[in-house]
């Protein structure tokens, strides 16, 4: 049987060739892979664009979210070719469940004091609110275990946010339905491991945790994450 495709799908605040590592592992090993731009506008249109993306991939996906888009990969993985779900660093909302309502049961990590807000237009001239992180604080919370000349160059390439990917509640969670896989970056100053950990318990998740790894271990353990893609790759095809 032909592999699943696996579809990356990236978080806020950067974009898909933070998946580079990850992609040269999964294309040696013969899996068919695609890195989608997130467009970081909203968890339902979001959601709905990666939805847009899942009809013309042909055959099975697995879809793999890093951060933020794993609330995508949790909406838009109730379509019917995605056969598994791989949580990289990521949120693992529930049905109804925003992520400002998820973290806040847990506490805040150092990302909360280092957002910078920024405004930009909407079709009917109001303006909304996005985030960037702020560029000396990018390397210690987002990229700590990533070269620090490396790190610099993403802290000024950033992709902002918009507000409103915190507030809108996703409409399902296919984790519920589909077998799902998480990675626990241990030393997340992003999304903290431990908002992790619950996500994959909650979904019942096979888990991977790596201690010292930062929010950005897709960039320093790509094989690691590899690794677990891989697994679900077999386990679904």
């Amino acid at each position: 049987m032909p592999h699943p495709t696996v579809v990356l799908v990236h978080g806020a605040f950067a974009d898909a060739t933070g998946w580079i590592g990850v992609i040269a592992e999964l294309r040696s090993s013969g899996i068919p892979v695609i890195a989608p731009p997130n467009p970081l506008r909203g968890l339902a249109s979001d959601a709905a664009y990666l939805a847009s993306v899942l009809t013309q991939v042909e055959g099975p996906a697995v879809l793999v979210g890093h951060a933020y888009g794993g609330a995508l990969i949790t909406v838009a993985g109730a379509a019917e070719n995605v056969v598994g779900l791989v949580y990289v660093a990521a949120y693992v909302p529930d049905e109804g469940e925003s992520l400002g309502r998820l973290q806040e049961s847990f506490p805040g990590p150092p990302l909360t004091d280092s957002l910078k807000e920024w405004t930009y237009p909407l079709h009917d001239g109001a303006q909304a609110v996005e985030v960037t992180i702020e560029e000396t604080a990018f390397p210690p919370v987002f990229a700590a275990d990533v070269p620090g000349d490396v790190a610099g160059v993403l802290a000024v390439a950033q992709r902002p946010l918009a507000t409103a990917a915190f507030t809108e509640t996703a409409s399902v969670a296919a984790w519920r339905t589909k077998p799902s896989w998480v990675l626990v970056a241990g030393a997340d100053r992003t999304i903290g491991p431990e908002v992790q950990r619950f996500g994959a318990a909650r979904a019942g998740a096979v888990v991977v945790e790596l201690p010292d790894a930062s929010h950005a271990v897709a960039l320093s353990e790509p094989r690691r994450v590899a690794d677990l893609i891989k697994a679900a790759v077999r386990a679904t095809s």
